[in-house]
């Protein structure tokens, strides 16, 4: 046992637990972040996606010691933020979103995609999401809602 101090959703918090515990129980269990789902546990499904340090992971893939002085963004944490606004909107405006259960990763991964790649083809989109898992929507509304959010959130990536 020990701590972990880290930030999470822009606050600093400290984790008093194994370094071994994985960060997507950690964030459910122990923050209440449910917008965090658990998937596959295997980091095959993106459904536990997170931002670490501006990067997508797959929170059910890392270990609390590595999240040591890094920065934690789930969706709770970016949904107050017009990049969230800017995406939410497009997601809704071709109906990419049926069930839901994978919307937190898919908009996490559309942020990371748009905050390298602001005008991302259709390549770089798919390759982007490629570790998101969508079973309801499928992916070409997806696709189109990432373009939409591109152009509509010009000058914000």
């Amino acid at each position: 046992m020990g701590n972990i101090t880290f930030t999470l959703n822009h606050k600093e918090v400290e984790y008093t637990g194994k370094a071994t515990d994985r960060l997507l129980d950690v964030l459910r269990d122990t923050y209440h972040l449910t917008g965090v789902k658990c998937g596959c546990k295997e980091g095959e499904c993106g459904a536990c996606s997170v931002l670490m340090d501006g990067e997508l992971v797959n929170s059910c893939m890392v270990a609390m010691g590595r999240c040591e002085g890094s920065s934690i963004v789930t969706i709770e944490g970016f949904k107050g933020t017009k990049r969230f606004e800017v995406i939410d909107h497009a997601y809704a405006q071709v109906s990419a979103v049926q069930c839901g259960y994978c919307i937190p990763g898919m908009v996490l991964a559309t942020e990371a995609l748009l905050s390298k790649v602001p005008h991302p083809t259709d390549a770089d989109i798919r390759e982007g999401l490629s570790g998101n898992l969508c079973r309801c929507t499928g992916y070409n509304a997806i696709v189109r809602a990432i373009k939409i959010a591109a152009k509509e959130g010009e000058g914000l990536w």
